[in-house]
């Protein structure tokens, strides 16, 4: 077999495993969604006590995603994504152990420490081997995250209605999946630093050249944040809907994600991601107008799935950018993640304020003005786009003629803009 053929094949090989990794990582949030109310009531807190547990996820997550590049640098990216992939699907076991509000927050910041620091690295990991292949994957990769979490989900929902012990559902469900995150790294690439090169700094500030491109994210993330939490919220209280019709909302947005992000990379490719993303922003505010404007279920439904359909392939597009931007592609892309946590974190609490002392149309109408800022600065995304993949085409043979029979890469660095 040729060089040019093997190449081929273990880069096919390793998006995958990497797929396959996203859609790990997914069904472990899938699986602790569910079995909040049983956690809840397991730890005995009030829902106030647990809208400020569900804060230390995010809290964890962007204290510690920032380590994620130095562990990766001492380790190696496959032996480092292995070992923080597993402590995040053993983690899931934690929240539901929980006897009190203290260790609850114990547990979740945990959880979440060990989810940011494995979303980085397999971010990461597939940003690199979309600028191997030199065309777009990453919104193919959230898909399967997407899909995850819905597989998570459909688990988790049917546990519930057993009415199993969530220590056993999630002790067993973090077993399985802890097994196959195993099975499936072994078929990422494995980059490794050049000896004597200096380590990435264990926490700095994002870089400039991610500040933008996170800006971006953080308008995707906020309407994501706001669908999922408020619009079943939004047709109950707002067009006084069954709880039913209401909750479908909610299930058609997370499906419209996951389709359109499935599907995202072939648009990306053919229409370049910044005309993506433009025309991604113009669907989004009409679908955030649609809600706002609406007198029947109907429009607001459709107004909700415009607006997943056109965010969501903006967060992958913001990685694989980061990835592409500044000296340090890893400090880049942990940048990012820690501002798209970040909007997450407070779009769900924002949006109650704003309808506490106003209304939720009014909240919905600062969710529409974040979409268009996705047609505004849409441009950030494309910077050294073009220059990135003319150096794809050209760098993809020396890269390849350095691949082991194992699939292992060396001479590769995450202060180099090789992943991690």
């Amino acid at each position: 077999m040729s060089e040019p053929d093997f190449a081929t094949r273990q880069l096919k090989r390793a998006r995958y495993a990497v797929a396959a990794v996203f859609c790990v990582h997914g069904s472990v949030t899938g699986s602790f969604a569910t079995r909040v109310p049983w956690i809840q009531e397991h730890a005995d807190v009030s829902a106030g006590q647990l809208g400020m547990a569900l804060a230390f996820p995010a809290i964890g997550a962007s204290v510690a995603m920032p380590l994620a590049g130095a562990i990766s640098h001492r380790y190696g990216a496959r032996t480092a994504l292995r070992g923080l992939l597993a402590l995040w699907t053993l983690s899931l076991i934690l929240p539901a152990l929980a006897p009190n509000l203290v260790t609850l927050c114990a547990a979740l910041f945990v959880y979440g420490a060990t989810a940011g620091m494995s979303d980085v690295a397999m971010n990461a990991l597939g940003v690199e081997v979309e600028n191997r292949l030199g065309r777009s994957i990453m919104s193919g990769l959230h898909g399967m995250w997407s899909m995850g979490a819905l597989l998570g989900s459909a688990a988790g929902t049917l546990a519930a209605h057993l009415g199993a012990d969530a220590r056993l559902h999630h002790t067993l469900a973090a077993l399985t999946l802890t097994a196959l995150g195993l099975v499936f790294c072994q078929g990422v690439l494995d980059l490794r630093s050049t000896p004597g090169e200096e380590p990435p700094p264990r926490f700095a500030l994002p870089p400039k050249s991610a500040l933008l491109i996170g800006l971006v994210g953080f308008c995707a993330v906020f309407a994501e944040g706001a669908s999922l939490d408020w619009s079943a919220v939004y047709l109950r209280d707002e067009l006084q809907t069954s709880a039913g019709l209401a909750a479908a909302s909610t299930t058609a947005f997370a499906l419209t994600m996951a389709a359109a992000r499935i599907a995202g990379d072939r648009i990306v490719d053919r229409f370049g991601a910044v005309r993506t993303v433009r025309v991604g922003g113009v669907v989004a505010t009409l679908g955030g107008i649609l809600v706002v404007t609406s007198s029947h279920p109907a429009q607001a439904m459709a107004g909700f799935g415009c607006m997943g359909l056109g965010i969501a392939v903006v967060v992958p597009l913001a990685f694989a950018a980061a990835g592409r931007s500044g000296s340090n592609p890893s400090l880049a892309i942990a940048g990012v993640a820690t501002i798209t946590y970040t909007s997450g974190l407070i779009a769900p609490s924002a949006i109650g304020a704003i309808a506490d002392t106003t209304s939720l149309v009014t909240s919905f109408g600062l969710v529409t003005a974040l979409a268009f800022g996705l047609i505004v600065f849409a441009g950030v995304l494309g910077k050294k786009r073009e220059d990135g993949v003319k150096a794809r085409g050209e760098t993809a043979g020396a890269r390849a003629a350095t691949a082991s029979p194992s699939g292992d890469t060396t001479g590769g660095t995450p202060s180099e803009g090789r992943g991690m």
